[in-house]
């Protein structure tokens, strides 16, 4: 198969789909969403009713059914299989020294809750005030430093719970 998309429904069933194959379906278009498609001598209903085109995620509904799909090219597969996924799953847990330099504060505390791009701490690195902020949301498992302590490059300062 040249250029197949990737294609999961209800988050379940995956699919390898030829563009070609895609392209010459049997289908006549009612509406802006709506498609009458015949294949195999059966004919289908079908309706695209949400689509996330930036997520790449549609709900669909084939007589009167609604699925979910969503629809991986072969550049979005790759990216995939590197691990360079947009809003990738990775969950960072803690947060170390991005370099040598002097903590300024330390804004949170342990239990504390935090929201992604919440500040946790200011770190003085080459008369520079670099504010760390919160990869993800998330609570606060331990902190290893405090505040007037010099620390060395990936020195362990926060690790989340």
């Amino acid at each position: 198969m040249k250029n197949p998309y990737q294609v999961k429904v209800n988050n379940t069933f995956d699919f390898e789909i030829d563009a070609k194959a895609v392209s010459n379906l049997d289908s006549f278009e009612v509406s802006d969403s709506k498609l009458h498609v015949l294949q195999n001598n059966i004919s289908y209903k079908t309706e695209i009713i949400e689509a996330n085109f930036n997520q790449k995620s549609y709900s669909v509904k084939v007589n009167n059914n609604t699925y979910n799909v969503t629809i991986f090219d072969e550049l979005d597969t790759l990216i995939r299989e590197m691990g360079f996924e947009i809003g990738a799953t990775k969950k960072v847990n803690e947060i170390k020294a991005p370099m040598p330099g002097l903590i300024l504060s330390v804004d949170v505390k342990v239990g504390q809750e935090v929201k992604e791009d919440d500040a946790l701490l200011i770190l003085e690195a080459m008369k520079m005030e670099n504010v760390l902020t919160s990869p993800r949301d998330g609570v606060i498992k331990s902190i290893s430093i405090t505040k007037g302590e010099t620390v060395n490059k990936n020195q362990l300062l926060i690790e989340f719970e």
